[in-house]
């Protein structure tokens, strides 16, 4: 993995303007049924095709793409640093009751007993700038009687093909974000910044201050001791250390890596890869070369434009495609 300070990378040449979020690439067995699911769920994207492949479009000018493929995609949320995508709704207590209906909501485990909810504004409220309770937390939850708010929050249904989706509230229908694991959180923050400009996340809910910006000399952080809940796992999720970045409003937030194997590949599984749009491929390939990042696909013609595709830090697949 290529990885420069962004002060190295900065002076190496003139920033280009930043990418923007462009699609989000899905293998799928049926792209027909699975572009229905979506436009059913969330009746604000509208059905398009983007250089020859079914396509969605939402609000926020993303997209989805569908690449058909023979036998269901390895759907595995934890093999990949491409673990669930989310959208905005309008009133997420309301869209909590549509999907209840239709049986397709994911269990949020409040904790490692199996006791789960449909919707985080069901369980205890979050401790300042965390999105989760630990062992302990919850344990001085219950000794407080806290109780859940019920308003808002954020959940998870089950899509075409094995997908996660979070929904979360409430704000105007809009593909919002795609949730990963990295080997290493905040090298990986480092690695989005320095090579391909994105925005770094924001502090957290609750802190005074941004954290120091992370350096090579520090980026290296062990994964916490203890999980938390909610969590999409009975054995709860490891939230820290955790980064991540954004590039035109679509955030691209990470925990570590929950396993001890390294993450493996993105391509050909559920979520194949992220499309990033940029005004100049010529010049982010020569920069991106410059500064040994891999390339998986060298600059190559697709439809009336052109891409390549890079490597993230986590084996994550990345596409820049041309958009003058």
């Amino acid at each position: 993995m290529a990885l420069l300070s962004s002060h190295a990378a900065h002076a190496q040449a003139p920033l280009l303007p930043p990418p923007k979020f462009h699609h989000l690439q899905l293998n799928s067995i049926d792209p027909e049924a699975a572009a229905a699911f979506y436009i059913r769920e969330f009746p604000s994207t509208s059905r398009t095709s983007w250089e020859g492949l079914p396509a969605l479009a939402s609000p926020d000018n993303v997209l989805i793409i569908f690449h058909k493929v023979a036998r269901a995609p390895d759907a595995d949320p934890n093999a990949t640093a491409y673990w669930h995508f989310g959208w905005n709704v309008v009133d997420s207590r309301k869209s909590l009751e549509t999907f209840r209906a239709q049986n397709i909501l994911a269990p949020f485990y409040t904790d490692e007993q199996g006791d789960f909810v449909g919707i985080s504004s069901d369980t205890y409220p979050y401790p300042p700038g965390v999105p989760g309770r630990t062992r302990a937390q919850l344990a001085d939850a219950r000794a407080q009687n806290l109780q859940p708010s019920r308003q808002g929050g954020n959940g998870y249904i089950l899509g075409p093909d094995g997908a996660v989706i979070e929904y979360t509230g409430n704000q105007p229908e809009r593909i919002d974000h795609v949730h990963m694991w990295e080997d290493d959180p905040v090298c990986a923050q480092l690695w989005y910044q320095s090579h391909l400009e994105a925005t770094p996340r924001r502090a957290g809910r609750g802190a005074s201050a941004p954290p120091p910006a992370p350096t090579m000399e520090t980026c290296k952080t062990p994964r916490a001791e203890e999980p938390s809940w909610p969590s999409l796992t009975r054995n709860g999720t490891y939230r820290s250390p955790t980064g991540g970045v954004s590039f035109s409003g679509v955030a691209m937030n990470w925990y570590p890596n929950q396993g001890n194997a390294p993450l493996a590949p993105t391509r050909g599984h559920l979520i194949d890869h992220v499309g990033l749009s940029v005004t100049d491929l010529d010049a982010w390939v020569a920069k991106l070369k410059a500064e040994n990042v891999t390339f998986l696909e060298q600059p190559h013609n697709l439809g009336d434009t052109r891409a390549a595709m890079i490597e993230g830090p986590s084996g994550e697949a990345i596409e820049l495609v041309e958009v003058k």
